[in-house]
């Protein structure tokens, strides 16, 4: 089970580009230190990512909160016009990083989401676009968007990604509300993809809306931690929102959930900042253990918390 260890942040509104949220939180390892990498939002709503280093023995102590984003949005028309959210680094033979994002469009009464790849020559503190348009978009398999990656590169060299993607949209109390399930895809150079017919995570009678996978491989299986929704009053009624889901597979394209198995749940207690709901872990190991980092109440408006697997 997972035991749950506390709050690590919620900003305090202080910086310009981090009025309010920490969401999607993602685990980068430094030798001394844990890098902590979150979407954050400007006094327009807007997201960037940004980053605090935080104590690998205790993350709740805080060693440093970066102030400034760590990439800018795009120009006018572009895919990442009105926001960045990050989604995966990956650490390249070269030294660079690359990171694999979302970017956001808004639109007159909903958004759009599309996959950008940045990279950093510095070590994580600044990353530039390396492309103006992205790397994957609405498309035939991906009807309205494509977003949120998890990436992982083979011993063999094969680039596998699993993401959210947009099927279908309908109005529910007079609001567009998109529906959009877990995919799968491989590449030979992380660029471009080839997408799977088969769904990673599919639509049933609860699960209409996946919320950031999170992959990782251990004893030769493929693990994922992700979140998943109604559509339906999933932002007032808890009952409805983000709980955390946890799957298994063997080759990393079909898989098998066993949500029963995740270990960790939505707190009973109405004062706690996983009440309403509990989203966007994101899986690390440190000395033999295992940590779960995750979002509460207000899809990162809350902070994020973490949690340590205990047999």
């Amino acid at each position: 089970m997972w035991q749950k260890k506390g709050l690590i942040y919620k900003p305090d509104g202080s910086l310009a580009h981090s009025r309010s949220h920490a969401q999607v939180p993602f685990a980068y390892k430094h030798p001394e230190f844990l890098r902590v990498y979150f979407s954050s939002r400007d006094d327009s709503g807007y997201s960037r990512p940004t980053f605090i280093d935080v104590d690998y023995d205790d993350p709740t102590k805080i060693l440093y909160i970066h102030d400034r984003p760590v990439l800018e949005l795009g120009g006018p028309g572009e895919y990442d016009e009105t926001g960045a959210m990050p989604a995966w680094f990956v650490d390249m033979p070269n030294g660079d990083i690359w990171l694999y994002y979302t970017g956001w469009n808004r639109t007159w009464n909903s958004y759009r989401l599309s996959m950008g790849l940045s990279v950093s020559h510095d070590g994580g503190i600044t990353f530039t676009k390396m492309f103006r348009g992205p790397i994957m978009d609405r498309s035939i398999e991906n009807p309205l968007w494509a977003a949120q990656p998890s990436v992982m590169r083979e011993e063999d060299g094969t680039w596998r990604m699993w993401y959210i993607s947009g099927h279908k949209c309908e109005y529910i109390h007079g609001y567009p509300e998109p529906y959009y399930r877990g995919q799968s895809a491989t590449s030979t150079d992380g660029i471009h993809w080839k997408i799977s017919d088969v769904p990673t995570l599919d639509f049933d009678d609860f699960l209409h809306a996946v919320g950031r996978p999170s992959v990782f491989k251990e004893d030769g299986i493929y693990k994922m931690y992700y979140s998943y929704r109604h559509t339906r009053d999933y932002r007032t009624d808890r009952n409805q929102s983000y709980r955390l889901g946890y799957a298994e597979s063997v080759d990393g394209e079909h898989w098998e959930r066993k949500d029963n198995l995740v270990g960790i749940h939505k707190s009973d207690n109405p004062e706690d900042f996983d009440y309403q709901m509990i989203d966007y872990a994101n899986c690390y190991q440190h000395n033999g253990k295992k940590y779960l980092l995750y979002n509460g109440n207000g899809f990162g408006a809350a902070g994020f918390a973490y949690a340590v697997w205990e047999d």
